[in-house]
């Protein structure tokens, strides 16, 4: 087998007993890197630190991966204008916080043989959330069942949309300070 010592230099190839003498003596681990090489490879090492390390590197992978919530709304055909304007506010606030959103229409008894009512419901929303949403899955019908699927935008993702939308929402100062009839009283 090729022999690697602690410091990443090549000892050389070399039999396993004696491998195991060179990692003995220098009170460390004998660890097969490579067993599919010819020869193999393998590597005197301290093997529990090298398995904190590589725990510590998966446990920072993870830290940086992003996880991705699917949140689902349902609407009806003959949904109310206040309703519709509610569940807007939802799907707005899942696409806020980057969530990816199911919106599904469901259809009861003969409403099903109208889908273009559920299309219109669901194109208007697309509409209505363009600056925060990008359409993912136009439109489907699955049963009694339409759904589509949005995504957050990039600027949503990005975060500068949540920017804009805090400084528009700040208080402004009147820019007239003259004073007015009821103050001089």
């Amino acid at each position: 087998m090729r022999l690697i010592d602690e410091t990443g230099q090549q000892v050389g190839v070399m039999k396993t007993e004696e491998a195991l003498r060179y990692a003995q003596q220098r009170d460390l681990d004998l660890v097969e890197v490579a067993p599919e090489a010819r020869p193999p490879v393998c590597r005197v090492l301290d093997y529990s630190k090298y398995k904190y390390e590589q725990a510590q590197k998966q446990k920072a992978a993870r830290k940086h991966q992003q996880q991705i919530n699917v949140r689902e709304i349902k609407f009806r055909p003959k949904i109310a204008e206040h309703d519709y304007a509610t569940k807007k506010g939802h799907v707005e606030r899942f696409l806020r916080h980057k969530d990816k959103v199911k919106v599904t229409i469901m259809f009861r008894g003969r409403e099903v043989t109208h889908p273009e009512r559920g299309v219109m419901i669901l194109d208007r929303l697309a509409d209505d959330l363009g600056d925060l949403a990008v359409v993912e899955q136009r439109p489907i019908q699955d049963g009694r069942n339409m759904t589509m699927m949005l995504g957050p935008s990039k600027a949503v993702l990005a975060g500068t949309l949540e920017q804009a939308a805090a400084s528009a929402e700040a208080p402004q100062e009147p820019e007239n300070n003259a004073p007015h009839a009821d103050d001089a009283a």
